[in-house]
């Protein structure tokens, strides 16, 4: 390979044809280190609301530090993989703490706050210090795979370190920036998953996979274990004008996030039986379960199929991470998608 000759070729397409994003438009490292944990695992015109909102919520590093966990969740509610969010705080709170509130621009320094992974790392050095470090994530390991002829599996987490190790080699000294994010756009627009528009291709002419006609074949990836099923019931329990909600555990999946009581179902459920179990939990009476909604959330590692119920409530004694609560304070409260899911369907039959 002409290494500046690739390097010249991708970085004046990605000048020419990279898109208008609004990270795009800030060198603030904070801000970009926003970004980038939103859009991990998640698409980018998804993305571009939440990061307008969040930047506008929490305009500087310090305000995003001092934030109430309940309201940060807020602004990530419909994100989805809500540990970023919390673990984004974390690691800002240890700048605004360790660091004098000015995000660290050394691999080894920025790498060890919260939530920091290499990718990130690579990525915030590069964009917003121009400090030419590998920002390897699924989309350059395909890219590259395909202008190498990289064969390895890119399933196996070893196999990073041989692209990490690629970047390195080949990165722009003087425009990493617009390397590394020549080398993610491409893969967005251009050398995606399936049927890459390889005669649109900038980087074509050093392309080991197309000349040998393999582009296709690569990446090699194995597949992800099959996705595991689990059944939940989800009851509104009503009385009067409020709605009783819980908060899930501090830690696991939807950590500190609130929810319509749920309950795990081991088999096929009658609205008896859930009249019956809630009751005794709450220790007081649930009455009048109706079935309102089903529905399918899927999750990363796992699907959840929901039954949802409208209920009563009587004389119930409300455990701590329980409350009451208004339609208009349920407003205000995180939730998550299978939740809001649940929330929907009460609203479209008038009942919160």
């Amino acid at each position: 390979m002409d290494k500046k000759q690739f390097q010249q070729d991708l970085i004046s397409w990605f000048s020419a044809e990279k898109r208008d994003l609004p990270w795009r438009r800030t060198a603030d490292p904070y801000q970009i280190w926003i970004s980038e944990i939103m859009l991990q695992q998640t698409r980018v015109d998804t993305v571009i609301p939440y990061y307008k909102r969040f930047v506008e919520k929490f305009p500087t590093l310090q305000a995003l530090a001092d934030a109430d966990e309940e309201i940060l969740l807020k602004q990530w509610e419909g994100l989805g993989y809500y540990s970023r969010a919390r673990n984004l705080q974390a690691g800002v709170k240890e700048v605004a703490e360790n660091y004098g509130g000015i995000v660290p621009n050394s691999r080894q320094e920025f790498s060890s706050l919260k939530g920091v992974g290499p990718y990130t790392a690579g990525a915030v050095l590069s964009i917003a210090y121009g400090i030419p470090e590998h920002a390897v994530d699924g989309n350059v390991m395909r890219v590259l795979s395909r202008i190498l002829l990289i064969e390895e599996d890119i399933a196996k987490p070893k196999t990073r370190k041989i692209f990490e190790e690629a970047v390195t080699e080949i990165i722009s000294h003087e425009d990493p920036s617009s390397f590394n994010q020549g080398l993610m756009e491409l893969g967005a627009l251009i050398c995606t998953p399936t049927s890459p528009k390889c005669l649109l291709c900038p980087v074509r002419d050093h392309c080991t996979a197309f000349h040998e006609g393999k582009q296709n074949e690569l990446p090699v990836k194995t597949k992800a274990k099959k996705n595991k099923a689990m059944q939940y019931a989800m009851i509104a329990i009503q009385n009067g004008d409020s709605v009783l909600m819980e908060k899930r555990p501090s830690t696991g999946l939807l950590a500190n996030m609130w929810q319509f009581p749920l309950l795990e179902l081991p088999k096929e459920i009658l609205p008896g039986e859930i009249e019956e179990e809630l009751s005794e939990s709450l220790k007081g009476t649930v009455q009048g379960v109706e079935k309102i909604t089903s529905f399918k959330h899927v999750f990363s590692h796992l699907t959840w199929n929901v039954d949802g119920y409208i209920a009563k409530g009587v004389n119930l004694t409300v455990p701590d991470q329980m409350r009451w609560v208004t339609a208009e304070e349920l407003e205000l409260l995180p939730i998550a998608g299978p939740v809001q899911k649940m929330k929907t369907a009460l609203q479209t039959r008038g009942d919160v």
